[in-house]
């Protein structure tokens, strides 16, 4: 298969991942190209590591729909004219009346996935699949950084390099699993469930173990009690119950636009308090309509006297030892410190993810970038981070900025207007004829 871009060759811009973020950022781009003279136009280009565009493709559940409305798709906040939005998407698939008359704002995951298939497939021309970075090298003019070599492995043992005057980084979330707990064929984290349990036999009346109380756990509880119709499914969570999403129109304006802007400019000590008011928008807590339909089940069990859906509530697996066809599961009531063992087919951490370390993906070029008292990357309003003076190339991160933009800030709710923001400033360097540099 050629190389979907050139091995040699200078952007204005290269992306490190091709998730939505930085998909969001290609079309913003593509956009603008085809907007302004060719003198104006912006270069870029995209590294990613998957052979194709996915996003948590093991948790495409049946039935599963998104948490945000289909207008905070890839553009829409961004430019509702754009042919790129998810209603230009149900246009061209024929399905846009079919959708209007479904009467929901939130579509099935699987389908907003096929969206943002549709839309990478549009752009795919600057995205080269199947190649991982293993190195950002700077490249002087005199003491200064002009700019940086993006080098990913090919595939073949060797290299490519894309130079690039700024660096986009996109690197998306990283499954989180509770210290010491190692992963295996039996022990999954709920990102690949689906990929998992295609890869293990089960038993004919297999049990599952779900650790974890937000919306993933949910859905792997309910996916797999729906799926195995004669199983058993214990749900462990130390706290009591399932915690609805604060949805509420005031509180959701959190995730606006504007409200980053507001967020960026406070205090620390305010951004701390609305961090922490406002957690139960995102953070282990279940749509209000799956904790319903859990509870219903169970108690539908209950009632026929043949309870397969189990809550163990203030409850934490203290000991899981693999075998070769399961898990042995213990589980500790927190309120005694009673234990009870549960011989499982698989274990499944629904423990949420962490964003991935940007600097990871830098290399040599992350010494010239600039921390906080916490240690934590210094990144302007625009999501260009803060370097010292003698890095001329300008480094822009996407996700990992939670402390400075707020909730919203490795969520799809912005992602266009986080694109938007990124174009103009390069753009914006471009006009006035500067380097990458702030």
């Amino acid at each position: 298969m050629p190389d979907p871009l050139p091995q040699a060759g200078e952007y204005d811009i290269v992306g490190i991942g091709f998730g939505p973020s930085n998909l969001a950022l290609a079309i913003a781009l593509h956009e603008h190209n085809r907007g302004v003279p060719p003198g104006q136009s912006l270069s870029f280009a995209f590294v990613e590591q998957q052979p194709a565009f996915g996003w948590h493709r093991g948790m495409l559940l049946d039935d599963a729909t998104m948490q945000i409305a289909f207008l905070k798709d890839l553009v829409t906040l961004r430019d509702p004219t754009s042919d790129f939005s998810f209603v230009s998407y149900l246009h061209v698939k024929g399905r846009l009346v079919s959708f209007v008359n479904h009467q929901s704002l939130f579509p099935s995951r699987r389908e907003f996935h096929d969206y943002l298939e549709w839309a990478a497939g549009r752009v795919s021309h600057a995205v080269a699949y199947g190649r991982r970075v293993v190195d950002v090298r700077p490249v002087y003019d005199g003491a200064d950084v002009a700019l940086l070599d993006v080098v990913a492995a090919d595939g073949s043992g060797g290299t490519v390099s894309y130079r690039a005057r700024n660096v986009v980084l996109a690197t998306g979330l990283v499954p989180a699993a509770p210290l010491g707990v190692e992963l295996s064929d039996r022990v999954w984290h709920s990102d690949s469930l689906l990929h998992s349990i295609e890869r293990i036999p089960v038993r004919p009346a297999p049990t599952f173990v779900v650790v974890g109380a937000g919306q993933s756990a949910a859905e792997a509880v309910g996916y797999l009690h729906g799926r195995y119709r004669d199983s058993q499914v214990h749900a462990v969570f130390t706290r009591y119950g399932y915690s609805p999403a604060d949805e509420s129109p005031f509180v959701n304006a959190i995730f606006d636009p504007a409200a980053v802007d507001t967020f960026f400019h406070a205090d620390a000590s305010v951004k701390e308090m609305l961090l922490t008011y406002h957690r139960n928008t995102n953070y282990s807590v279940v749509d209000r309509e799956l904790i319903h339909e859990l509870y219903r089940r169970h108690y539908q069990e209950t009632v026929a006297g043949e309870t397969r859906l189990h809550f163990a509530h203030m409850s934490r697996v203290v000991d899981a030892r693999t075998r070769d066809d399961g898990v042995d599961v213990t589980v500790r009531f927190l309120a005694t410190g009673e234990t009870r063992h549960v011989d499982a087919d698989a274990l499944v951490y629904a423990t949420g993810y962490r964003p991935a370390d940007p600097l990871d993906a830098l290399g040599a070029a992350a010494t010239w970038c600039k921390r906080d008292s916490e240690d934590r990357l210094r990144v302007d309003l625009d999501y260009r981070v803060d370097t010292t003076d003698s890095m001329k190339c300008g480094i822009f991160v996407l996700g990992a900025t939670e402390a400075a933009h707020g909730l919203s800030s490795s969520l799809l709710s912005n992602a266009a207007v986080r694109a938007g923001d990124v174009v103009r400033a390069v753009a914006g360097d471009l006009a006035a004829g500067t380097d990458g540099a702030p």
